[in-house]
This record gives C-alpha cells, structure tokens and sequence, in this order.
C-alpha cells in the first residue's frame, strides 16, 4: 500500500502555511518507510493518491499549493505529462507545483516547462547544489523555472553542515538573478530561522513547522 505524507510549507512573513510538500511512502510490515524505488508505482496511480491528498488536506479551500516529486524516469515516462495535466483539470483551482529532483535535459524542461506554465503548473528544482542538481547540471534550466529548492538537510547527512552558509549565499543569489522563488528544506530550529533571515529566505519547510504526516 502506498499513501502520501504532507509536510508543511510556511511563510514566515505572516507564520502561515502556504502548501504542503506529498512526499511518497510504502507500508512494510506496520511501518512507512521510502519506496525502494518511485518508480514501482506508475505516476498514474500516484495522480490517483494525489488528489486523495488534496482533498484531504483542503488546499482549495484555503488557497493553499500542493508539491510533489518526480526523478527522471518518472519525467520522461511518455504518459506523464498527460496524467499532470488531467490531475490538475480534476483539482480546479489548487495550485500544483512539480519537484525535479533529478536533472532531465534541456530540451525536456524547455518542453514541460511550456505546457504545464499553460496550464498553471509551476516547475521546480528540488535539492539544488546536492546531488545531480549541481549548478553546471542545472543553470541551463534556470529560465524555464520557477522556483528553487535548497536542502540543508542534504548537507548534515553528507557531514558537511560547515559548507550551508556558503552555499545558501550562492543559491540565494541565483534567485534573486533569475527572478525564482527560494525555499529552505531543513529548516529545524531558532538557528536555521536566523540563518534563513540573513539571506532574506521567507519560505521554510522543515521539522521545526511539522514532520511529514500521514494523510
């Protein structure tokens, strides 16, 4: 069984909760742990989960926006685009936001950026300067996107906290140049709202305001 946990997303301009993040989960034995791979289930019966979860979740009623995560076998899945277009004619007015957590190619964002800006649909690039989503990987995709991502929680587990200050006044930067929204991941405490003022990063998601919860 396969169920979507929300995690929310605030605005510390006005401490209000601006979206959720659906992040994907399995069943195993009586807990919910990380599928061994998103791609065992089809992104068609996670369109299905999707819009349990905004109902659940009321984000049309409150104005609120809903995330969700794509890697690059899900992006380039032929049907994929078809089945976000049809979850967002079923959701209405909610605002659907896609996380690439992975860097497909130019071509392919230029493609999907298009279409889904058509329909309302905002692109984002999740993770940034960790993984694959290093700049050289992505500073081609920049204009074609809306938002960014910056995971400090990426950073502790790799044993490399010292390196966030740095890499947040880099990002940060990149924003402001290209004119996207900037959210902070791993936003858990007094000191992580300090650094995200300094940098003038309103938008936090993170332990702090709420782990990832059952829907």
């Amino acid at each position: 069984m396969y169920r979507f946990f929300a995690q929310p997303q605030v605005d510390q301009l006005n401490h209000h909760i601006f979206g959720y993040e659906a992040l994907l989960r399995k069943q195993k034995d009586d807990a919910w742990v990380l599928p061994d791979s998103f791609t065992e289930i089809s992104v068609a019966d996670q369109a299905q989960l999707l819009q349990r979860t905004a109902t659940a979740l009321n984000v049309s009623a409150t104005n609120q926006r809903l995330a969700f995560n794509l890697n690059n076998q899900q992006f380039r899945a032929p049907q994929t685009l078809d089945v976000i277009l049809a979850l967002k004619a079923q959701l209405g007015t909610i605002n659907l936001s896609i996380e690439l957590t992975e860097a497909p190619t130019l071509a392919e964002v230029t493609h999907f950026s298009q279409v889904l800006h058509q329909h309302g649909i905002k692109l984002v690039i999740d993770d940034v300067g960790t993984g694959s989503n290093t700049y050289p990987n992505v500073a081609a995709f920049l204009p074609f996107v809306d938002e960014i991502k910056f995971a400090m929680q990426n950073f502790r587990s790799a044993g490399t906290p010292d390196q966030i200050p740095a890499a947040l006044a880099f990002w940060t930067k990149i924003a402001q140049t290209y004119h996207l929204v900037m959210i902070l991941e791993g936003v858990e405490n007094a000191a992580d709202q300090i650094l995200a003022k300094h940098y003038g990063i309103r938008l936090h998601q993170g332990y702090l305001y709420g782990k990832p919860a059952l829907v």
